[in-house]
């Protein structure tokens, strides 16, 4: 996902102008900039850390803390792969090793079309279905190398394809 300069500020003022500036709103406000927009560039810490009246440092130090907030654009679809301990006990390296194999890129890395963003995460809170992946807020459990494929053909705009997948759960 890329937005231009101009449209970047402009959403992150709208979010702005919706959120109190106390400090107990800073991570709920760089979450829903990173969802609007991405992810969260040096220009939105600027922004922030001026409306909230931090240091870009501080605004800095909370996006590159949580794993969840990105400082640059990844793909379309971000795919990100359970490696906590109950999913390494039921194959969740193979299955790593399978999704890099198959979008030919590894983890933390997007596929050179920039349609997917595939990444290690550490756990869902669904150990009992693991491997767990989480597509975008889906979270989808049980998933073998053949679920995994089955899961890439239905991300939107890949082959057109729209059609849901049982299963799913959002997060």
């Amino acid at each position: 996902m890329t937005i231009d300069p101009t449209r970047e500020q402009a959403v992150i003022a709208d979010l702005l102008a919706q959120t109190p500036t106390d400090a107990e709103h800073l991570l709920p406000l760089l979450l829903q900039v990173q969802a609007a927009v991405g992810f969260v560039s040096p220009q939105a810490i600027r922004q922030v850390a001026q409306a909230f009246n931090l240091s870009r440092a501080e605004v800095y130090g909370v996006v590159t803390f949580y794993h969840d907030l990105r400082e640059a654009p990844v793909g379309d679809h971000v795919i990100q792969l359970c490696m906590a301990e109950a999913c390494q006990a039921v194959g969740c390296r193979e299955l790593a090793a399978h999704a890099s194999q198959k979008l030919g890129v590894p983890l933390g890395e997007t596929t050179a079309d920039g349609h997917v963003h595939l990444e290690a995460g550490y756990c869902f809170g669904n150990c009992a279905l693991g491997p767990t992946v989480r597509i975008g807020d889906r979270i989808v459990g049980g998933v073998t190398p053949a679920r995994f494929d089955e899961l890439l053909e239905t991300l939107p705009g890949r082959h057109g394809n729209t059609r849901p997948v049982a299963g799913e759960s959002a997060a």
